[in-house]
C-alpha cells in the first residue's frame, strides 16, 4: 500500500463519515432550518473530501478534471439551495406564527 492509497482512504472515509454525519442531522433536527444546515454543510464538505480521494486515486487519469468541475458545481449551488430552504422556512415560520396570533384574538 502506498503513501496515496493511505491519504486517499483517509479522506474518502471522512468524507463519508461527515456524510453520515449529515443524514443523522437531517432525521434528528425537527425544524427545517436546523435540517438545512446539516444537510448543506458537513454534505458538502464531505462530498469535497470523496472526490479530493477519489482524485488522488486517478491521478493522471482525464476524468479528475470531471471531479474538479463536480466540486465546483456542489461549492456554487449548495449555498444558493441553502438560501432558499431558508427564505422558504421563514416565510413558513411567519405566516404559521400569524395565524396563531389570529386563532388568540379570535378567542
Amino acid at each position: 500500500m502506498s503513501v496515496t492509497d493511505i491519504i486517499s482512504s483517509v479522506l474518502i472515509l471522512s468524507g463519508s463519515a461527515l456524510g453520515l454525519t449529515a443524514a443523522i442531522g437531517i432525521v434528528r433536527f425537527r425544524d427545517t432550518l436546523s435540517r438545512m444546515h446539516s444537510a448543506t454543510k458537513p454534505q458538502t464538505l464531505g462530498l469535497l473530501l470523496v472526490l479530493a480521494g477519489a482524485a488522488i486515486q486517478l491521478l493522471g487519469n482525464s476524468d479528475v478534471g470531471m471531479l474538479i468541475l463536480t466540486g465546483m458545481f456542489t461549492l456554487i449551488t449548495a449555498p444558493v439551495v441553502a438560501q432558499r430552504v431558508g427564505q422558504l422556512a421563514y416565510r413558513e415560520q411567519n405566516l404559521k406564527d400569524r395565524l396563531t396570533l389570529d386563532e388568540m384574538d379570535d378567542r
